[in-house]
C-alpha cells in the first residue's frame, strides 16, 4: 500500500507551563484590536483579568464576549459577530474550553466573509482564509485549538453541525497547562476521554486511496502516517496521566501530559477525522443533554469493538501505547486495548452504558438514524456502517453487552480501493 502522509496546523504552537505570557506579544503580533472570546466562567476569574491585561499592555484594544455557552447555540455566532462590528477587530482570540474555541473560530469566518454560519456548514464552504485567531484553551479535551472545524448547535436540526474547513485552523495556539489546573475531576474525565476518542478513532479510521487530489478535495482525508504519529501520541500520554489528573487536580506533570495528549489529539483529528463515536454521540447529546466527552467515552469501548475486525494491529499498537506487553499476540493485544480503554474511562468517573446517562431504551433505533445522518464521521468509520449497524452498536452501548458485539460483527470490511473510492 502506498503512503500518504497529510497534516494540517497552526503557524504557531507555543506550549508549556507559564506560556500563556507570551499572549501579549503573540496576539500584538497579528492585530491591534482583538474581540476576546470566553464564558461567564472564566471570564470571571483572575486569570481572564491578567491575559485581559498582557493583551492591553502590548498596545491591543480589546472587546470582550464573555457569554459562551456550551455546545455554542448557533445564534451566539450571530450576536457576538455583531457585537465585534463597531469595534472593526482584526484578531480573534479565543480563551476557555472547545466551545470557546469554536465560536472564536466561527465568529471569525463571519467576520471576514459575511452571511450566516448556516452559510458554512459542511466541509471546505469557507471561501478564503480568515482573520487571524489564537486560541488558548483551559481544558485537555477538545484540541480546537489546532483543528479545522467549529461545531454548533442549531435548533432547527437535531444534532449537531459543524463548519470545517483548513481556514478555521487558528494562527497561533497557546497551550499553558496551568491554565486547566482549576478544572475539577468531572470536566477533567470528560475532557480526558474526549482527547483519547480523538486519538484512538484517528488512528483506527477508513485508510483512503492515495491520490493527488485527497488532501484537496477533503477536510479530513482518514488514517494517515503523519497523523497515526500523533495519535498514538495522544494516547500515550492521556493512558499515563488521566487518573493522576483527576485524583490530584495540582499534579502540574499530569496536567501537562493530559494538555500534550488533548493537543496531540487534535491535530490527529484535524486531518484524519474522528468517525461513529462521535456520530452516536450528537444524537445522544441531543437527547440526554450530557457532556459531550462523557457520550463519546461511554460509546469508545463499544465501538473499538465494532471495528476490531478490521483493525486489529492498530488495536494492538494502541495497547502497547497503552503500556501493553509487546510479547502477547497481536489479538489478544487487540482486545487488551478495548478492556484497557474501558478500565481507564470507569477508573475516572465515564459511565458503562448509554443507559446510565438516560437515553430512553425506545429510542435507540432513532439514535442510529440520526446519527447516520452525520455522514461524514460515518463515511470516516473503517468498516461501513448503515442504520441497521449502528443500531445494534446503540444497543450494546445501550445494555453494555460488548460481547455481542463480538457475535454478530460479520466479517472484516477492507479499507477502500481505488474503484471503490470512485463510486
Amino acid at each position: 500500500m502506498s503512503m500518504l502522509g497529510v497534516l494540517r496546523a497552526p503557524r504557531q504552537v507555543v506550549f508549556g507551563v507559564g506560556q500563556r505570557r507570551a499572549l501579549g506579544s503573540l496576539t500584538a503580533a497579528l492585530g491591534s484590536r482583538a474581540l476576546v472570546c470566553t464564558d461567564a466562567r472564566f471570564g470571571a476569574t483572575e486569570e481572564f483579568a491578567e491575559l485581559v491585561g498582557l493583551l492591553e499592555g502590548a498596545g491591543v484594544r480589546v472587546t470582550v464576549f464573555a457569554e459562551v455557552l456550551a455546545d455554542v447555540p448557533v445564534h451566539q455566532v450571530i450576536e457576538c459577530a455583531a457585537l465585534a462590528a463597531d469595534a472593526e477587530p482584526d484578531v480573534v482570540v479565543g480563551m476557555g474550553g472547545g466551545s470557546c474555541l469554536d465560536l472564536a473560530k466561527a465568529v471569525a469566518v463571519l467576520l471576514t466573509h459575511g452571511g450566516v454560519p448556516s452559510d458554512y456548514y459542511g466541509e471546505c464552504r469557507v471561501p478564503g482564509p480568515v482573520m487571524p485567531v489564537v486560541a488558548l484553551p483551559t481544558t485537555a479535551g477538545t484540541g480546537s485549538e489546532v483543528t479545522p472545524v467549529a461545531v454548533l448547535t442549531d435548533p432547527e436540526r437535531v444534532s449537531k453541525v459543524g463548519i470545517s474547513s483548513p481556514h478555521l485552523i487558528p494562527h497561533t495556539a497557546v497551550c499553558d497547562p496551568e491554565l486547566t489546573v482549576g478544572c475539577p475531576p468531572a470536566l477533567t474525565a470528560s475532557a480526558g476521554a474526549d482527547a483519547l476518542s480523538h486519538g484512538i478513532e484517528a488512528f483506527t479510521a477508513i485508510r483512503r486511496p492515495v491520490s493527488a487530489e485527497l488532501a484537496t478535495e477533503r477536510v479530513f482525508v482518514g488514517k494517515n502516517t503523519l497523523t497515526d504519529t500523533y495519535a498514538l501520541m495522544a494516547v500515550r500520554q492521556i493512558a499515563g496521566a488521566l487518573v493522576r489528573a483527576w485524583t490530584d487536580p495540582t499534579d502540574m506533570a499530569a496536567r501537562e501530559a493530559m494538555m500534550l495528549g488533548a493537543t496531540a489529539g487534535g491535530f490527529a483529528l484535524g486531518t484524519a477525522g474522528t468517525a461513529v463515536a462521535h456520530a452516536i454521540q450528537y444524537p445522544v447529546g441531543a437527547l440526554t443533554h450530557t457532556p459531550h466527552g462523557v457520550g463519546v467515552g461511554v460509546l469508545l469501548p463499544y465501538v473499538m469493538e465494532f471495528n476490531r475486525p478490521a483493525r486489529v494491529p492498530e488495536l494492538a499498537a494502541v495497547a502497547l501505547a497503552m503500556g501493553a506487553s509487546p510479547d502477547a499476540a497481536e489479538e489478544d493485544l487487540a482486545d487488551e486495548a478495548i478492556d484497557r480503554v474501558a478500565a481507564l474511562l470507569a477508573a475516572v468517573g465515564i459511565p458503562a452504558t448509554l443507559a446510565d446517562l438516560g437515553l430512553p431504551a425506545d429510542r435507540l433505533r432513532w439514535t442510529a438514524e440520526q446519527a447516520l445522518g452525520a455522514a461524514r464521521l460515518v463515511a470516516n468509520n473503517p468498516r461501513p456502517v448503515d442504520a441497521d449497524s449502528l443500531e445494534r452498536i446503540v444497543r450494546a452501548a445501550h445494555s453494555g453487552d460488548r460481547a455481542s458485539l463480538r457475535q454478530a460483527s460479520g466479517p472484516s470490511a477492507p479499507d477502500l480501493t481505488t474503484k471503490e473510492a470512485a463510486r
